[in-house]
């Protein structure tokens, strides 16, 4: 099978309706989505078995896709209609056209688990949907959370902002346990911190790249409590205001860091090796981002591969042996 994955119109991206010719073609179109798009994730995920980490993978792609669809640029409106898109009733702008789509997707989830998939991604979910008890409530919340994006770019308080991280990442950290499994009834608190605490970390590190695409995640409140502008920050202006800021903002992750470990039981630690790695992960590229003094105006700070690698099998080793 090739290396190089369909291009998106080949699986209708525009409307969901054809599936892969089989489960295993379905599953593989996904691992590749993972491994292109998310290298942190693929490192944790090789720590899993085959049917969790094809789950993951399917589910990490659903993720994926319907955060793209809300980045599609300007020419979305040259895709073609679905059939059954009267054309009186079809979208006319960017933001009807993408919102359109998002329905699309929340009907997509009703035939995953009716078992009726109509595109590689929701087949692969549908099947792991049959093999773990993943919640369509949190699927469906992170489509909710996705299409906050298309409505607003701006955020006045930490608590709108909070609302925004939940469900486009501590609700996939509530998908991903019931992947893992856990037996501890404080676990599912352990998905939300963490899930807020990768969150956080992504927005610090795109926080430049987010201003240029004219989106501020960062709260307006910590904005003005710190003495920097907004049009400071979509101008790139380094300064010690922004340093400032960055470094409150860097706290507040490493507090949502603190409360994950602090909700992670020993009996579930070996179970979640790879929540863990990711943890792990995050924490040290927020690490970077803090020693180079928030120099995020330019190139993406990364971690090496050999970093992320050494990083995943000291997760794997704490879940085994405790250490």
């Amino acid at each position: 099978m090739s290396q190089t994955p369909p291009r998106p119109e080949e699986y209708g991206l525009f409307a969901p309706s054809r599936p892969a010719a089989s489960l295993a073609e379905a599953y593989a179109y996904c691992r590749r989505v993972t491994r292109q798009s998310s290298s942190n994730f693929s490192y944790a995920f090789r720590l899993l078995s085959k049917d969790r980490h094809n789950a993951l993978c399917a589910t990490y792609a659903f993720c994926r896709f319907m955060d793209d669809i809300t980045d599609q640029p300007d020419t979305l409106m040259d895709a073609p209609r679905r059939p059954d898109c009267a054309p009186e009733t079809a979208p006319h702008t960017r933001a009807e056209t993408l919102a359109w789509l998002l329905k699309l997707w929340r009907e997509e989830l009703d035939y995953c688990y009716n078992q009726r998939p109509r595109h590689p991604i929701s087949q692969a979910l549908a099947d792991a949907i049959q093999r773990f008890p993943i919640q369509r409530q949190h699927l469906a919340g992170i489509i909710d959370g996705v299409e906050m994006d298309l409505h607003r770019t701006r955020y006045q308080t930490f608590d709108e902002l909070r609302d925004y991280c939940y469900h486009v990442a501590s609700l996939v950290g509530l998908i991903c346990i019931e992947i893992f499994g856990y037996r501890n009834p404080h676990t599912p608190d352990y998905a939300m911190n963490l899930g807020l605490a990768l969150q956080l970390t992504n927005i610090l590190r795109d926080v430049g790249e987010d201003a240029r695409r004219g989106r501020i995640y960062l709260p307006a409140e910590d904005l003005a409590a710190c003495g920097y502008s907004e049009q400071e920050l979509c101008a790139g202006v380094y300064n010690e205001a922004f340093v400032r800021l960055m470094n409150f903002e860097q706290e507040r992750a490493r507090a949502y860091y603190r409360q994950a470990t602090a909700t992670l039981a020993d009996e579930d630690r070996r179970s979640l090796a790879a929540a863990e790695a990711m943890h792990f992960i995050y924490r040290r590229l927020l690490d970077e981002i803090t020693a180079r003094k928030f120099q995020v105006f330019g190139r993406h700070i990364r971690l090496s591969n050999w970093c992320k690698i050494r990083l995943a099998l000291y997760a794997w080793w704490r879940g085994r042996f405790g250490w």
